[in-house]
């Protein structure tokens, strides 16, 4: 640790110096990595509209003494033949994949393929229970035809066997009854 003043300010301006000198380089190579990635995505518009504000990037770090200016006639210089090999035809487009998106692609994939298997076991169970639901209702209608049919069955054989009743039963009359018989044969009878 420095102990003359002068000294201590000198590292606070390293300090100060440094960090921004960081932020400018990191800028740079930022803006140079976003008109590759135009370029490796095919994107030839979004290169061509990146161009000029890659090459003010360049510039400004020139000035700021982050690269020598030779440097940066030589990074202008590559990303400007890179476009125009480009658009003549010269370099063909090849779309590189990363691991990070291929990983990612397998991914969704995977979760597609899922979500299809679900949608069909859900669907053969939806399916299932429908009939489930439909031999029950048959079921249940058939027991109730029966039902019907024994209950039918049943009335008439209570009711042949009331009339058998009847008819084995001897007769009883009351006395109105017998009365009113008697008066009935004589008015047969007048």
């Amino acid at each position: 640790m420095p102990n003359i003043k002068s000294a201590k300010k000198r590292v606070l301006i390293t300090k100060k110096k440094n960090a921004r000198n960081r932020s400018d380089r990191s800028k740079l190579n930022n803006a140079i990595k976003a008109f590759n990635k135009a370029i490796d995505s095919a994107n030839i518009e979004e290169a061509e509209r990146l161009l000029p504000l890659t090459v003010s990037v360049i510039d400004k770090s020139v000035t700021a003494g982050i690269i020598h200016k030779n440097a940066a006639a030589n990074r202008k210089s590559a990303i400007s033949k890179r476009l125009s090999d480009i658009k003549s035809g010269k370099v063909t487009i090849t779309v590189k994949k990363d691991n990070k998106t291929i990983a990612a692609e397998k991914a969704r994939a995977a979760k597609e393929a899922r979500d299809a298997a679900r949608a069909e076991f859900r669907a053969k169970q939806i399916e299932k229970e429908a009939e489930k639901a439909a031999t029950k209702s048959k079921k249940a209608e058939k027991v109730k035809a029966e039902d019907e049919k024994a209950d039918k069955k049943t009335a008439k054989k209570e009711k042949v066997e009331k009339a058998e009743k009847a008819e084995k039963a001897p007769k009883k009359t009351t006395k109105k009854a017998k009365e009113a018989a008697e008066e009935a044969k004589d008015e047969k009878a007048e």
